[in-house]
């Protein structure tokens, strides 16, 4: 059964991710559901500090605002 999600191959140093393997097998999860779930706490939590995130997504867009530590102060 072929879904239509777009596709994104992630590089990272094994060790992470055979830790993340350990991780997703004790929660019952795959390594793909796991990571998923990682990005959903981050996205939130993102958004808790900084507001939703609305309006069309577009990175060149939406990443202009000043990265933590490089604003004003």
């Amino acid at each position: 059964m072929k879904d239509n999600l777009p596709r994104y191959t992630l590089r990272i140093p094994q060790i992470l991710l055979d830790k993340l393997a350990v991780i997703a097998a004790y929660e019952g999860r795959t390594k793909n559901k796991e990571i998923e779930q990682l990005i959903k706490h981050r996205i939130a939590q993102f958004e808790a500090e900084h507001g939703v995130i609305e309006g069309k997504i577009d990175p060149d867009v939406n990443a202009e605002p000043p990265q933590k530590g490089h604003g004003k102060g």
